[in-house]
C-alpha cells in the first residue's frame, strides 16, 4: 500500500497586519520558513504599519468561534499560537475551544503593546486572560512592556525580569518566557521560567537595527513551530532564538517601510516537512 504523509500543522489565532511584519502575516510566514503548515483564525482587522498602528476592528466573538470550529474539525493542529486577543469575549471563546483540545501544546504572546509603544488591549481584558488563558497554554511569551503590566512593576533589568517573572508564574501559567529584546544593553537576556524557577537562559548580541517590527510574533510562532515538529518546551524555546535572531541579523539592512521595518523570515527556509502517516 502506497505511503500516505501530513505536514506538522500549526495554527494562529491573532489579528492582523497589512504591512505585512507583525500579526497573521508574520506567523504565517515564519511557519512556512520552518517547514510547517500554517493556518489562521483572525481576532481583529488592525490598521497598522512600520510607524504605528491607526485603529482596531474587531471580529465578533460568535465568528471567531466559527473560524476555530471550521479549522478544528478539518484540520487538527500540532500546535496554536495566539496573539492579539483584546476583549473578555474573545478570551472566553478561546479558551472554551482550548479545553476540547488539552493535549495540543499552545504558545501566547500576550500582545498588549506594540513595537511603536501603542497600546493594544482593553484594560480589562487583562484579569480575564491571567484567570482563564494562563491556565490553559504551554507557555506565555510576554516583552518587557506586557510583563510590566502583567506583574505591575517597571521592568528596565535583567534582574527586573527575573523578578517579574516570579510575580507572573505565581498567577497559574504552567511556563514563560521573559523576553529581554528591549534592554539597553550591549547583550539581550530572555529567560525561560517555570513554577519551579529558571529553566534557561538566552543571551544574544543586541543588532544595530530598527527592523524589529514583528519580533514578538515571530518569535512565539517559531516556538509554536518547532513544538508542532515534536521538540520538547526548552529546546523548541532554544531553536526558535536561533531563528529569530537570525532573521533580525539578515534583515538589519533592508529599508522596507518608513518606521520599525519587518525581519528576513526567510533567510534561511525550509521545505515544507512531511512525516509519514501511522
Amino acid at each position: 500500500m502506497k505511503k500516505k504523509y501530513t505536514y506538522p500543522t500549526v495554527l494562529t489565532i491573532a489579528g492582523t497586519d497589512p504591512s505585512g511584519g507583525a500579526g497573521i502575516q508574520a506567523d504565517l510566514k515564519t511557519f512556512s520558513a520552518l517547514g510547517c503548515y500554517g493556518m489562521s483564525v483572525i481576532t481583529a482587522l488592525v490598521a497598522q504599519n512600520t510607524t504605528g498602528v491607526r485603529a482596531i476592528h474587531n471580529i465578533p466573538a460568535d465568528f471567531v468561534q466559527q473560524q476555530l470550529d471550521a479549522v478544528m474539525e478539518d484540520i487538527r493542529p500540532d500546535a496554536i499560537k495566539i496573539g492579539m486577543v483584546h476583549t473578555s469575549q474573545l478570551v472566553e471563546v478561546i479558551a472554551a475551544t482550548l479545553k476540547k483540545y488539552p493535549d495540543i501544546p499552545v504558545v501566547f504572546d500576550p500582545v498588549m503593546v506594540a513595537t511603536s509603544g501603542d497600546k493594544l488591549i482593553e484594560d480589562t481584558t487583562i484579569e480575564v486572560i491571567v484567570s482563564q488563558l494562563f491556565p490553559l497554554v504551554t507557555l506565555i511569551t510576554p516583552n518587557m512592556d506586557e510583563a510590566s503590566l502583567l506583574a505591575n512593576m517597571p521592568i528596565e533589568t535583567v534582574s527586573q525580569m527575573q523578578q517579574a517573572g516570579e510575580v507572573i508564574s505565581a498567577t497559574g501559567c504552567k511556563a514563560l518566557l521573559m523576553k529581554g529584546g528591549h534592554l539597553q544593553t550591549e547583550q539581550l537576556t530572555s529567560i525561560l521560567m517555570d513554577e519551579n524557577g529558571i529553566v534557561n537562559t538566552y543571551v544574544s548580541d543586541k543588532v544595530d537595527t530598527n527592523n524589529v517590527h514583528g519580533s514578538g510574533c515571530t518569535l512565539s510562532s517559531a516556538i509554536a513551530s518547532y513544538l508542532a515538529r515534536g521538540e520538547e518546551l526548552q529546546n523548541a524555546v532554544a531553536l526558535a532564538q536561533e531563528y529569530i535572531n537570525g532573521a533580525i541579523y539578515h534583515g538589519r539592512d533592508v529599508l522596507i517601510g518608513k518606521g520599525n521595518g519587518p525581519l528576513n523570515h526567510f533567510y534561511n527556509p525550509q521545505t515544507m516537512i512531511k512525516n509519514e502517516m501511522e
